[in-house]
């Protein structure tokens, strides 16, 4: 009796170890272990990305969903806290771990300049504003920033950095393109680093690496030529030979790779009238095979619906044409079942050879593993205070203060107008985007296309310049001021602050590149400042207008004269811009205080 019991006892401990479940064995022996103990099903669920709006844990349980996400907007509860989202992964992370096998599932979630969907999480300056700093140590610092406070809400990947060469601003998402020059885009994938962490000197090359819980999957994105279409049109084709798009729209994805990132995303586009999310070509032939990427693939969200048109005609094609083409994960977001039958079915019928599903599992797994899910599958509260934490909110603000453009300070060659006197009488302070929060952050905050007003926590630029001025100088602020207002008062100077309204994607596609009335016009002013989309911390703002700091920043972009010019990039044979790349001019700080 007591023999059969220890021979019983033998066999029940020989069941539990399961080498995909001890980190001691080297990854790829616990991939292929992992691999050889799924169903098709549990496979297929692997690949599966879904919007947590349709999740929950019983679903993620039965479908074996592999992975999940926030799409822009899509939150547990307006203005939640990081316990919050902690609480809520962490359920639908019980839901996957209760399978079968207890995969885990990852978490993703759109952190594109900060952790941009969480409430009072600081936000930095778009990527557009950014490039103009030409300093990747800086981004790197944001990269580690944002990574903090993405796990600081139990999330471990991000879709980020965007590294699109936007060559033509009539283009929607240009505000998320560091740069029309593809060298400042490469230089500011040191973003990559900051998110995912140094990878140690022995460690192998170009291989996907993340250093532990306090940092994420980065997502390179959106390969490839997404900054290149006609006339910037959002999601249209990119018309461009060979050799130029190695030249111009490639480059940022080899540093991408050699510095390790995890998942590389798919462009809604097209290159030349062949769908990104169909073209095997680029994706394995070009990414997987030459470049030897060994992270994974992602589509779009509903990028696989799109490859027909009208999008989601021919669902099972578009589940066939992308999956052949390599792509290893796909955000659905919300009609998986769908996605589940279709590709099974594709599966059953041969049409999708085995291999090609176990690629996709392989390096789906591979970045769960590197990224320490299987150890560390649920979050606690350690990090929570990182959520706009004071030093994340000063990195912000010399990002804010590094990336303004002075294009113009002084009438004709009348004394410089800035830095601005502290001490005045009366100062005015106007326009729709002084004291306004959400215009300030742009789109991609909070909501999807943004939202203007009052709806997060950060620094406006009436009240940067309130602390920024001499106690004794009265601020007036007037949103719009009428000439009966202006005349009556005695102001020394006036700081107005105007800009394009909160908008993503394809609705900020410009055919004329207008903003709303009154538009301004050069000649008038006595200075002008390209603020960009500085984001929560305005006080970067007054930090040079009143000399505490220099200007410093330089154009990435080209600022042209009209639209009729457009496409016009640096190094083009007609170039003749109002204000070309490179441009900026510069002030001296104030005595006695910091220099950059």
């Amino acid at each position: 009796m007591g023999m059969m019991f220890l021979v019983l006892l033998c066999f029940w401990a020989e069941a539990v170890y399961m080498k995909y479940k001890d980190p001691g064995q080297p990854l790829n022996v616990r991939i292929k272990d992992l691999m050889r103990r799924m169903t098709v099903e549990e496979k297929i669920g692997q690949m599966t990305q879904i919007d947590r709006r349709v999740a929950s844990p019983e679903i993620i349980n039965k479908y074996f969903i592999g992975s999940l996400m926030s799409s822009g907007g899509s939150v547990p509860a307006p203005k939640a806290s990081a316990e919050t989202w902690i609480n809520m992964v962490n359920e639908f992370q019980k839901g996957a771990l209760s399978t079968r096998l207890g995969i885990p599932m990852i978490y993703g979630i759109d952190a594109v300049h900060g952790h941009n969907n969480v409430y009072s999480a600081t936000i930095f300056p778009h990527n557009i504003g950014l490039g103009v700093t030409r300093d990747p140590k800086l981004v790197k610092k944001i990269g580690a920033a944002t990574a903090l406070e993405v796990r600081a809400t139990g999330i471990p990947y991000a879709f980020a950095p965007c590294i699109a060469v936007c060559r033509d601003p009539r283009w929607g998402r240009c505000f998320e393109s560091y740069s029309e020059d593809h060298e400042i885009v490469q230089a500011m994938t040191e973003i990559i680093l900051g998110l995912q962490g140094d990878s140690p000197a022995d460690y192998p090359s170009s291989f996907p690496f993340i250093n532990g819980r306090t940092k994420v999957a980065a997502c390179a994105k959106h390969f490839v030529g997404d900054g290149g279409t006609i006339n910037g049109i959002n999601e249209n084709n990119t018309v461009i030979d060979w050799n130029s798009l190695l030249r111009i729209h490639m480059p940022a994805y080899l540093d991408s790779i050699r510095k390790g990132v995890a998942t590389v995303m798919i462009s809604f586009s097209s290159l030349n009238g062949k769908k990104m999310h169909a073209n095997y070509d680029l994706i394995t032939g070009y990414l997987k095979n030459k470049l030897k990427f060994k992270g994974f693939v992602i589509s779009d969200s509903e990028g696989i619906d799109k490859i027909t048109s009208p999008p989601h005609a021919n669902y099972t094609y578009s589940v066939q044409a992308s999956i052949l083409a390599g792509i290893d994960m796909v955000i659905i977001p919300d009609k998986f079942i769908e996605f589940i039958d279709d590709l099974n079915l594709l599966v059953k019928k041969n049409v999708i050879p085995m291999s090609r599903i176990d690629d996709a599992v392989e390096r789906i797994l591979r970045v769960k593993f590197i990224l320490g899910l299987f150890e560390n599958s649920m979050a606690d509260l350690s990090l929570v205070n990182q959520i706009g934490s004071k030093e994340h909110r000063e990195l912000a603000q010399e990002a804010v203060r590094r990336s303004l453009v002075l294009l113009k300070n002084g009438k004709n060659h009348d004394e410089p107008m800035l830095p601005l006197p502290k001490k005045a009488p009366k100062i005015l302070v106007a326009g729709s985007h002084a004291h306004n929060i959400g215009n300030q952050c742009g789109g991609w905050t909070i909501e999807w296309h943004g939202l203007s007003g009052d709806i997060t926590i950060g620094t406006t630029i009436l009240t940067a310049v309130k602390n920024a001025v001499d106690p004794l100088t009265e601020v007036i602020y007037r949103e719009n001021p009428d000439r009966k207002f202006l005349k009556s008062n005695n102001f020394s100077y006036a700081i107005v602050v105007v800009g394009e309204l909160p908008y993503s994607e394809t609705v900020g596609d410009s055919m004329n590149l207008t903003i709303a009335e009154p538009e301004p016009y050069l000649p008038k002013m006595d200075a002008l400042v390209a603020a960009w989309l500085p984001g929560t911390e305005g006080q970067g703002v007054s930090d040079v207008l009143f000399g505490d700091y220099g200007f410093t920043g330089k154009l990435a972009r080209t600022w042209f004269r009209t639209v009729d010019q457009l496409p016009m990039n640096v190094g083009d044979r007609h170039y003749d811009p109002l204000f070309p790349f490179g441009y900026g001019l510069t002030t001296i700080p104030r005595e006695g205080k910091a220099t950059q």
